[in-house]
C-alpha cells in the first residue's frame, strides 16, 4: 500500500469516528477570538451536562487538592481559570470519542490515556517556569492529544498496529513511532496531525502534535513547545508513568532543554515534580475514565 493510498485510508477511517460533542467546535470557535470572556465558556459547557459533571469532578479530585467543594462552573472557573477549564472542556470531549483496544505489554487504552494525562500536567508545570510570558493554555490540549494518533491507528488498524508494538519489543533501542513508520508507512504524530485538522483545531495545537517525531517540521512551528512536548513526554516514561508502548523510555535531548533553557537542577527538579504528580494524575484518570 502507498502513502497516497494509505492517507486515504486513515482519512475514510477518521471520518468514521463519531462526532465531537457539539460543545468542542463551538469552544474552538472561541479558541482564537480575544472578546470570548468567562460568561462565553461557562454558557456553552453547561449547555452539555455529562461534559459539566466531568469538569467538576475532575475540579474536585485530588489532581487539584481544594479543601472545598467546586458545585459549579463559575465556581471552577474562579478557582481553576478561564484557560484551564477551556483546556479541560476540549480534552474530555475528545478523550470521550477514541477508543482503542489492543493491549501489550507496554499499552493499553488507560494505559496510554494515563500517560497522556501526565504529559500534559508536566508540559503545565514547565510553561509556568519557562513559557517565556506567552498564553499556555494549549500546551495542555497538545500534551493530553500528542499520541491520539496511536489510538487511531489502533482502532482502524489494529492488526498493523499490533505488529509495530511487537516489532519494539523484538528490536532493541526502537521507538514505537520508528516501527509505525515501517510497518504502516507514518507514524501517530502525523496520523493525529490528520484527526486534529479534521476536527478543526487550531495550528497550535495540531502542530506540536504532528510534529513531535519529525525532525523537520515546519518553519511557522513553535521550536519551543516541540521541545516542551519531548522533554514531558521523554520524562514522564521514565518515571513509569502510563503505558506510550515503548519499552524503554527517550532519552531527553540536550537541545531541547538548551531550546527552552533548562538547567540539569531544573530537569532533575521536574522529574521529581512528575514522580510526585502520580497519585494526582491517577486521581484525575478516576474521575474522568
Amino acid at each position: 500500500m502507498d502513502n497516497n493510498e494509505l492517507k486515504t485510508r486513515i482519512y475514510a477511517k477518521i471520518d468514521e469516528i463519531p462526532m465531537l460533542p457539539a460543545v468542542v467546535p463551538r469552544l474552538l470557535s472561541l479558541t482564537e477570538s480575544h472578546r470570548a470572556g468567562v460568561s462565553d465558556i461557562t454558557e456553552i459547557i453547561s449547555s452539555d451536562p455529562a461534559l459539566t459533571s466531568n469538569i467538576l469532578k475532575v475540579a474536585n479530585s485530588a489532581y487539584y487538592g481544594f479543601s472545598q467543594h467546586i458545585d459549579d462552573l463559575d465556581r471552577a472557573v474562579a478557582l481553576l481559570g478561564f484557560q484551564m477549564v477551556k483546556s479541560l472542556a476540549l480534552s474530555l470531549g475528545v478523550m470521550k470519542n477514541v477508543r482503542s483496544s489492543v493491549r501489550h505489554e507496554h499499552y493499553s487504552h488507560d494505559g496510554l490515556w494515563i500517560h497522556c494525562l501526565a504529559v500534559a500536567s508536566a508540559m503545565q508545570a514547565m510553561a509556568a517556569v519557562h513559557g517565556a510570558g506567552r498564553d499556555n493554555a494549549h500546551l495542555f490540549v497538545a500534551g493530553l492529544l500528542h499520541d491520539i494518533g496511536k489510538m487511531v491507528l489502533d482502532q482502524f488498524f489494529p492488526d498493523l498496529f499490533e505488529q509495530a508494538l511487537g516489532l519494539v519489543n523484538q528490536q532493541q533501542g526502537m521507538q514505537l513511532y520508528q516501527a509505525e513508520r515501517r510497518v504502516i508507512g507514518y507514524d501517530h504524530g502525523e496520523v493525529a496531525g490528520i484527526l486534529l485538522t479534521r476536527w478543526r483545531f487550531p495550528e497550535q495545537i495540531i502542530s506540536p502534535v504532528r510534529f513531535h517525531h519529525n525532525d523537520h517540521p515546519d518553519d511557522n512551528v513553535s521550536q519551543q513547545d516541540i521541545a516542551m512536548l519531548h522533554i514531558a513526554d521523554a520524562m514522564v516514561q521514565q518515571v513509569g508513568l502510563g503505558e506510550s508502548g515503548n519499552p524503554k523510555p527517550p532519552e531527553i535531548m540536550e537541545n531541547d532543554l538548551q531550546n527552552i533553557g533548562i538547567t540539569p537542577d531544573e530537569l532533575d527538579q521536574m522529574l521529581h515534580h512528575v514522580e510526585a504528580s502520580k497519585e494526582k494524575i491517577y486521581a484525575f484518570f478516576g474521575a474522568v475514565g
